[in-house]
């Protein structure tokens, strides 16, 4: 019987690129196949070799983009435009690490060339923990919206699990917390409020060449005022985050990535009975999100976020992180 899954293909052997490849195997083997995994790194490489020897390791980008339906671009920011450029001219479809590059520019050139067979990873598209949160929003647990408050803090940058990829992820050109973490709460910010307009920001960088150790910003969501606040060495937590709505009636808020909670009329805050923490809840984003590249490739409506969200999102991380 010939196989019909789709076929997906990945460039990029680092930990997120291990982790959709796993979620691949593992949550969605009844919709796709993996038909190949690629990077610079042989040392990348052979630990794929060992944990999932079935999975083909190709000989270079090309030979994914020609193997595959989708191609999964999971490489560090200054490829993803190159990569994606070159599978979308295949014919193929497009699933992106954020952010798209961190050249604004020519993110703006690639959207708009793009058309609508590309999408980008950020994850809360998918998350279990957001579907909550807007079903309380919807039941009318908030009221009218008046504030959203981001607050991110980490232990160190990078986070401990990252170390091996600190040769890029704490240098300025593509790297920092801005970038990697506050960028998936500006995109819920987005989705649950409207187009981001950044106001004014401040941004810290007291070590020479590194990524930066503060930031503070004021913006907003469609018509909703946000709040930004981040750090590192302000938390004993390798990471530490909460997003908070709040409206006339009540509040709801999504706290360490999975944590749906909502305030009481009490005041007190009432965790989702269902909640989490995101090492069990990551599986069924993850399957969430590989069943919308299903048909985001079959040229399907989805709820992944699109190409516009992403490069909105990236405009004001840049402006943020320019200072």
């Amino acid at each position: 019987m010939p196989d019909t899954r789709l076929s997906i293909g990945i460039i990029g052997a680092g930990i997120m690129g291990e982790r959709l490849l796993n979620a691949i195997i593992d949550q969605t083997p009844d919709l796709l196949r993996v038909a190949g995994i690629w990077d610079p790194s042989a040392q990348a490489l052979e630990r794929i070799a060992a944990a999932r020897p079935d999975v083909p390791r190709l000989s270079d980008p090309a030979a994914i983009i020609a193997a595959s339906d989708c191609v999964y671009v999971a490489s560090p920011p200054a490829s993803h435009l190159a990569y994606s450029r070159a599978a979308l001219a295949a014919g193929k479809a497009v699933f992106c690490e954020k952010p798209l590059s961190t050249d604004v520019a020519d993110s703006r050139a690639f959207v708009a060339e793009a058309g609508a067979r590309g999408a980008v990873n950020f994850t809360f598209a998918s998350s279990p923990a957001v579907a909550t949160l807007t079903d309380w929003i919807t039941e009318g647990a908030v009221g009218t919206v008046s504030h959203i408050t981001i607050e991110v803090a980490f232990a160190s940058w990078p986070r401990s699990w990252q170390v091996d990829a600190a040769h890029w992820l704490d240098r300025r050109a593509q790297g920092g917390f801005t970038r990697e973490v506050v960028s998936h709460f500006m995109f819920l910010s987005r989705r649950l409020g409207g187009p981001l307009t950044l106001l004014e920001s401040s941004v810290d960088y007291p070590e020479p060449e590194a990524t930066e150790r503060r930031i503070a910003a004021r913006l907003s969501a469609g018509d909703i005022p946000v709040t930004l606040a981040g750090s590192v060495g302000t938390t004993t937590k390798d990471d530490h985050n909460v997003w908070t709505l709040e409206g006339d009636k009540g509040a709801v808020r999504l706290c360490d990535w999975s944590i749906a909670e909502r305030r009481l009329p009490d005041g007190s805050w009432h965790r989702d009975e269902n909640a989490l923490p995101i090492e069990l809840s990551r599986p069924f984003t993850l399957k969430h999100q590989l069943e919308g590249v299903v048909k985001l490739t079959r040229g399907q409506p989805h709820r992944l976020a699109t190409l516009e969200d992403a490069l909105n999102v990236q405009e004001i991380v840049e402006a943020i992180l320019a200072g």
